[in-house]
């Protein structure tokens, strides 16, 4: 007995470190958002003087915050939306209409997850660029085009996770009775089967939306006027070639991360049963 409590202790003041040690960066980004540059260059662990909000509203004013903020918004709900929509339903297809021509799909889907974007993020803009001035799609500087980009680029993942999921978790047979009863494809999906996505569905939603609101590199190389910028390439007005206004970089951040704080927040037991769920060989 007391050897279970002393184990109990132990494992609990672990866990207690590691969590310091995840939140420890959101400390400093806070503490030092409150204060001005020689407050935070004289010592950046101390908390702040006082809450002084100035440095907040002189971060968002030059950020044109409201802009860049909806901008983000557009781009992370649009994108979570296209590859949720296209993906579960990809991935359903793949899963019930099994075969070599299927599992080939599937797998050169996957392979795309092991291709780093560093090395084809300049082919990608050339054949972005070539189709919106030889074929007049619009595909660079517009958010449209970034959606589509997004799309792409989330299909591998969201496929993978959803293929996973409808495999081992989602009953042939209960489709099989719904067919029975009449019910065509597209309401047998969105009737019968999507309902039955939600805690996947809800794991890729974070998924893409921390990767789609936090990505800077696409942006910088598609969004060229300031009409479009997103929070990332927002906050980079604060980084100079010979200087760095942190306590404004600060300030941006934590405006920038606390939308997606409270999204992880609210769905967060669904994440560890949804890859756990999806990860399933097919």
């Amino acid at each position: 007995m007391r050897n279970r409590r002393l184990v109990s202790i132990i494992r609990s003041g672990l866990l207690l470190l590691l969590s310091s040690a995840w939140l420890f960066p959101v400390y400093i980004i806070l503490v030092n958002s409150f204060k001005s540059r020689e407050e935070m260059y004289l010592n950046t662990l101390s908390l702040p003087p006082s809450l002084d909000f100035r440095y907040y509203a002189e971060a968002a004013e030059r950020m044109d915050f409201l802009r860049a903020f909806r901008n983000s918004l557009v781009l992370t709900i649009g994108g979570v939306v296209l590859v949720v929509v296209f993906c579960s339903m990809a991935a359903w297809m793949l899963v019930r209409h099994g075969g070599r021509l299927s599992r080939l799909i599937y797998d050169v889907l996957v392979i795309t997850m092991l291709i780093p974007f560093q090395t084809v993020m300049m082919p990608l803009i050339q054949e972005m660029s070539f189709m919106t001035r030889v074929m007049g799609i619009p595909m660079l500087n517009t958010l449209g085009g970034m959606l589509f980009m997004y799309l792409g680029f989330g299909a591998g993942m969201g496929v993978f996770l959803f293929y996973g999921f409808i495999r081992s978790s989602v009953p042939r047979a209960l489709e099989e009775s719904a067919i029975i009863d009449g019910c065509g494809v597209w309401t047998l999906f969105w009737r019968i089967v999507f309902p039955l996505l939600k805690s996947i569905t809800i794991t890729v939603a974070i998924l893409e939306m921390i990767k789609i609101w936090n990505d800077y590199l696409l942006p910088s190389l598609s969004l060229t006027s300031t009409a479009n910028s997103t929070i990332p390439l927002a906050m980079s007005l604060f980084i100079g070639q010979y200087t760095v206004e942190w306590n404004m970089a600060m300030a941006g951040l934590m405006m920038s991360i606390i939308p997606v704080i409270i999204f992880y927040l609210y769905a967060q037991k669904h994440i560890v049963k949804g890859v756990a769920a999806g990860a399933v060989k097919g």
